[in-house]
């Protein structure tokens, strides 16, 4: 029994230190009162109300590494805009950047915790910035986490700035940021399509308007314009990039600038484009340019035309493949997985299918981010996180998708080469390139024959001699069926 009590009185002590040391918290204040803070926590008072406010989604700030990014280079901007203004001492800037660089290299970002959603137009985000910021900073100087007399929260890391002109900052440069990443991924798609197109370039085929046989074109002609359908969205998008470059640091609450020094708000636009590696710069109007929404929409909007353009090459890919005996079934998609839990032998496009929920998603997300943009009253938009949510979510999600959908689907396409030489000999449609020859009338009358019948036109021709074997195969040539160069 005394061996017992030997053995478990170590170990209950263990526990008892352990439960001690997880519940030991250090107090800090705001205009609510008193608040208990994890003692090991970077963020302070007000980053702990958001997390007990703001339980919604349980998606983090943190849940974007941009984002969290994003807020430290605006807060490294401002520190150096503040010390070149004389406003702020060397050594809480030195203690500042070294703070911000270090979460710009990917630390400190498990503290970053707010909810995306939240109320407050974006104060709890920005707070969070500011606390964590400041508590590495301290600790950077020898100090305790919560000795706020050396650096505040909000009188140091929140200097001449209010959350209405860091936060619609941060988002801009985070969106700024992962918009490369989006394009370098769109990039490799339309490579895919590209490639494709060069592979397929001989294989002469039946092109389609409106579900209907039209005139002939080539398969590579058909992947060469995918591909240059999502050159264009790529086009759009870095264009657009535009209007993510003004920002309004310096604006503080409303765009008056009440509480900046003199010059702080063009230094510091000066400051965030070496930072970022963007041109940022100040909007002229800073009262319009906080009140306004006009950067997300056009971006957002850009966002939803590569969305619209992946979606119909999606369905236009589904259709295609449509078969195998019962469908258009011209080309392939790589099998990946049983189709039916039911049908035996089916199989099933899923990576066209899971691209176009990518692109119903972001157009929806537009659709947020247009309402939302709206209803904005005066001189500050209160809806500006479920903007920041949907867009890069949008981001996120072509970043993801995209790659998969050129490894999974563009890449092991193939071509079935009798069916579409079947479809180029047997469909009326071929009698537009006929026209030069045997005129419109006489044309007319054998693709009424030819539906009346069932037989193909290049059948009649040869039963009606109306051209000779040399006639009709210079008339077939791929080149001058499809305008190319073969």
């Amino acid at each position: 029994m005394k061996k017992i009590k030997f053995i478990m009185l170590p170990l209950l002590m263990l526990i008892c230190f352990q439960f001690t040391k997880a519940q030991k918290t250090r107090t800090e204040h705001d205009l609510l009162g008193n608040k208990e803070i994890p003692f090991d926590a970077y963020y302070g008072v007000q980053t702990m109300r958001a997390l007990e406010n703001f339980q919604v989604s349980g998606v983090k700030t943190n849940f974007y590494p941009d984002y969290v990014r994003a807020y430290a280079m605006v807060k490294l901007a401002a520190a150096r805009a503040n010390t070149e203004v004389g406003r702020m001492s060397k050594e809480k800037m030195d203690a500042i950047e070294k703070a911000c660089q270090a979460v710009i290299d990917g630390k400190y970002h498990d503290q970053f915790l707010t909810d995306l959603y939240q109320g407050g137009a974006g104060t709890s985000a920005n707070m969070n910035s500011c606390e964590v910021l400041a508590n590495i900073a301290l600790e950077m100087m020898g100090k305790k986490k919560g000795e706020y007399q050396f650096i505040e929260p909000h009188d140091d890391l929140n200097m001449g700035q209010s959350t209405n002109d860091v936060y619609p900052t941060a988002i801009h440069v985070a969106l700024l940021l992962h918009n490369d990443k989006v394009i370098q991924q769109a990039k490799m798609l339309s490579q895919s399509f590209h490639k494709k197109g060069d592979e397929f370039k001989s294989l002469v085929k039946m092109g389609r308007t409106e579900g209907q046989d039209a005139v002939p074109m080539t398969l590579g002609q058909e992947f060469h314009g995918f591909g240059n359908q999502v050159d264009a969205a790529i086009d759009i998008l870095r264009n657009t990039e535009a209007y993510l470059y003004e920002e309004n640091m310096g604006a503080t609450a409303i765009g008056t600038g009440l509480t900046a020094s003199p010059g702080y708000a063009e230094k510091c636009a000066v400051q965030l484009a070496k930072i970022t590696g963007k041109p940022m710069h100040l909007a002229k109007d800073l009262i319009a340019a906080t009140s306004s929404m006009q950067s997300f929409v056009m971006y957002s909007s850009a966002l939803k035309n590569l969305a619209v353009t992946l979606s119909k090459i999606s369905s236009d890919l589904i259709f295609l493949c449509s078969g195998p005996r019962n469908g258009i079934f011209e080309i392939n998609l790589p099998a990946l997985q049983p189709g039916s839990s039911i049908m035996p032998g089916k199989v099933n496009p899923v990576m066209p299918e899971l691209m176009n929920q990518i692109c119903y998603k972001v157009i929806g997300n537009d659709a947020t981010v247009t309402v939302a943009s709206r209803d904005g009253l005066l001189q500050l938009n209160a809806y500006e996180p479920v903007v920041a949510v949907a867009i890069m979510e949008s981001q996120a999600l072509f970043f993801k998708a995209m790659p998969l959908f050129a490894k999974n689907c563009i890449d092991g396409i193939t071509a079935n080469e009798k069916t579409l030489k079947h479809y180029l000999e047997t469909t009326i449609g071929i009698v537009t390139a006929l026209n030069p020859v045997l005129g419109y009338e006489k044309t007319t009358e054998l693709a009424k024959e030819a539906l009346q019948s069932g037989k193909g036109i290049l059948e009649l021709i040869r039963e009606k001699k109306l051209l000779t074997e040399d006639q009709i195969k210079k008339l077939m040539d791929p080149a001058a069926l499809t305008g190319q160069k073969l």
